[in-house]
């Protein structure tokens, strides 16, 4: 039964990882639903590396320029690919400024903001509200700068927050700036990188004080594998919805859920 739920909670973080529609928020609800006893912090490592493995895979080609770009340009090169890989190994590094201030100095007092169904439904009505805000949203062509990856990496960090989604809120930041909403769809997916290595390396301590059992394992690698698979498909699926700007999908979602929440909460 234990590997049936580590499969669901699986699928859950790889889908909602990416879909804006809150993973945390999602795994909260989740892991109260299922009583899964092996949910917890060696649990959530697991499932970040599931999800990290799909958006290297899903941008592979893009992340290996960024990464080769440094050292093409210290060989001399000056094409416009690498200078380009410069520039959002750039951006990428001050997007994630602030999700790692975040991260450092505000660890134990978020972690507390999990045990809390309230907050995870009222932030998930706030996930809706701004996702139906998109629909009204239009490209001006201006593109990333220091200034709005900043911005954009803000919103990332302020999606730390159970039941606020960390893909909806910069997507939706980026298309409030007047950045083409494909453009800021893909460079939310390529800055979750150090944001998602960030999650894990900050769980690692507790990871060594805990480590899992032979016995978990099974449902750990089960967990993981849903979860990447799961989240390659979210990804693809998100980058065609983004193409078509149909965003207020998701919002009308999380909306329903959030009402749906409350009712659950005021029933017992």
């Amino acid at each position: 039964m234990e590997f049936i739920k580590a499969v669901v909670l699986g699928i859950v973080q790889g889908l909602t990882e990416f879909l804006p529609i809150s993973s945390s928020g999602h795994l909260v609800i989740g892991s109260e639903l299922l009583d899964f006893a092996e949910q917890g912090i060696v649990f959530e490592v697991f499932l970040h590396l599931g999800t990290l493995f799909s958006v290297l895979i899903v941008f592979r080609k893009e992340i290996f320029g960024m990464a080769v770009a440094p050292v093409k340009y210290l060989s001399g090169s000056r094409e416009q690919e690498v200078l380009r890989g410069l520039q959002w190994d750039f951006f990428v590094i001050i997007a994630t400024i602030p999700a790692v201030f975040a991260g450092l100095f505000l660890k134990s007092s978020i972690e507390t903001l999990f045990s809390s169904l309230m907050l995870v439904f009222a932030m998930l009505s706030v996930t809706g509200v701004i996702m139906l805000c998109t629909r009204f949203l239009q490209s001006r062509d201006v593109k990333l700068s220091s200034r709005n990856v900043f911005i954009i990496g803000c919103a990332q960090a302020m999606a730390i927050m159970p039941g606020l989604s960390r893909s909806g809120s910069t997507i939706f930041t980026g298309m409030a700036l007047g950045i083409d909403r494909e453009l800021v769809a893909r460079f939310s997916f390529i800055m979750s990188i150090p944001a998602i290595m960030g999650a894990v390396v900050l769980q690692l301590g507790d990871l060594l004080d805990s480590p899992p059992t032979a016995d978990s394992m099974i449902n750990l690698a089960a967990g993981t594998i849903a979860s990447a698979v799961s989240g390659y498909f979210a990804i693809v699926l998100l980058l065609d919805i983004v193409r078509k700007n149909r965003l207020q999908w998701f919002g009308y979602y999380c909306l329903a859920l959030s009402a749906a929440g409350f009712i659950y909460l005021a029933a017992i």
